[in-house]
């Protein structure tokens, strides 16, 4: 008669993990059987992932765009553009400039693409519109080299030149692949866990196992012992169970994943913030995980907002000065360093720090026995021999400063 209780244990175990109604009990048993594919709502609830994008997707919001123009082979600032008042402040829809920007952003990231309608009028630019990834579609047609496509959004149709488009890993130029897609089963993973440990916060930390009955129970005892030990492990304030005579409660062995648990957490946090590129130094993390996105971002502008006459001259670049900041006695040596290289005036050291310039400071050290070079007039100054030329006659100035140091 052995095997009959063996059979019956192994049939109440079953009843532990499948309910009456059918559906599976355990949750990571039941996670692993629905074998639902990893989304973005989803992959967002880790909070690691969470933190990754809204890290990266801030860092690149809170840096202002500027535009620039090449003059003569002089780099200027092209000041009270509409273009960047609209990426820094009002766009014209819902949404601001920073919101813009990070929203974009993620779904470069987590999307298929950022996606940004351009509205205008004649030639200018009235109004920057972001759309959700999801309401876009694309319809490409089948050349695999002259590549053309429209993007779709509701029941309008629109031509490509019409939308600001920032693309992860695209082999179009349509549309990229998200996050989600290409690491989808580390993700999934981690989903996965996250579930378990929701499973064992649900269950009070109580520890988990099956009852035996020496003696068949009736429908109705089952119902009961059911509903009582629903709320032990629904953390309600009814806490404990009286099991009656031949009643047993044996515990379930510990599953390798239980036993993992922390151990597999801090492993997938350090893989989640492998694939976003999150390193322990700020430096190498704007390198590889703000920079290509930055990078992305102004070659987008340029193409996309840029009237075709203005591509050769204009050109769309993030200021990143400010993100990137030292701390104040860093800062200030690498100006020191500047000044002696002859790299940076005064004036533009002071610019960065947001301080009004002084006049008479636009000047650059050129460490040859205080030869001092005036940008803003294009002369060059010996204070040795009190003696001031142009920029043409700037080489016969610094030879006649040499052969007096040589004569002396």
């Amino acid at each position: 008669m052995g095997w009959i209780k063996r059979r019956r244990e192994r049939k109440r175990s079953a009843e532990n993990i499948i309910g009456s109604d059918g559906t599976v009990n355990d949750v990571l048993l039941r996670a692993l059987l629905s074998n639902e594919p990893i989304d973005r709502d989803k992959a967002m609830m880790l909070p690691a992932v969470s933190g990754a994008v809204d890290f990266i997707t801030s860092a690149v919001a809170c840096m202002p765009v500027r535009l620039y123009r090449t003059k003569k082979g002089v780099i200027e600032e092209v000041e009270n553009d509409p273009r960047t008042k609209m990426l820094n402040g009002d766009t014209g829809d819902t949404l601001d400039g920073f919101q813009l920007k990070k929203a974009m952003v993620e779904d470069y990231l987590m999307g298929k693409g950022g996606y940004c309608y351009i509205e205008r009028s004649r030639n200018d630019v009235t109004g920057l519109y972001y759309v959700k990834c999801d309401a876009v579609s694309i319809n490409i047609n089948s050349d695999p080299i002259h590549k053309s496509y429209d993007i779709i959004v509701g029941a309008n149709t629109y031509k490509p030149f019409e939308f600001v488009k920032i693309l992860r890993n695209t082999k179009d130029g349509a549309s990229g692949v998200g996050l989600t897609v290409e690491v989808a089963k580390a993700l999934e993973t981690a989903y996965q866990t996250l579930l378990y440990q929701l499973g064992l916060v649900k269950a009070g930390g109580n520890k988990r196992g099956f009852l035996k009955s020496q003696r068949k129970l009736g429908q109705e005892e089952i119902d009961a012992l059911k509903s009582a030990w629903s709320n032990l492990y629904g953390n309600s304030e009814e806490n404990v169970v009286v099991l009656n005579n031949g009643l047993e409660f044996q515990e379930a062995s510990s599953t390798s994943t239980e036993m993992q648990l922390n151990e597999n957490k801090r492993t997938m946090e350090d893989e989640i913030n492998n694939i976003f590129h999150i390193r322990e130094s700020f430096d190498e993390t704007y390198k590889f995980a703000i920079y290509p996105v930055v990078r992305a971002f102004e070659t987008a502008l340029n193409r996309d907002l840029l009237l075709e006459k203005e591509k050769r001259n204009y050109f769309f670049a993030f200021d990143s000065r400010e993100i990137i900041k030292a701390g104040l006695k860093e800062r200030y040596e690498t100006y020191k360093l500047a000044k002696d290289c002859g790299i940076m005036s005064i004036n533009e050291m002071r610019r960065n720090e947001n301080m009004n310039e002084v006049k008479g400071l636009d000047i650059i050290d050129l460490g040859l026995g205080s030869v001092l070079f005036d940008t803003a007039t294009g002369e060059v100054y010996t204070p040795n021999t009190n003696s001031t030329k142009g920029i043409s006659d700037s080489g016969g100035a610094l030879q006649a400063q040499g052969g007096e140091s040589n004569a002396d």
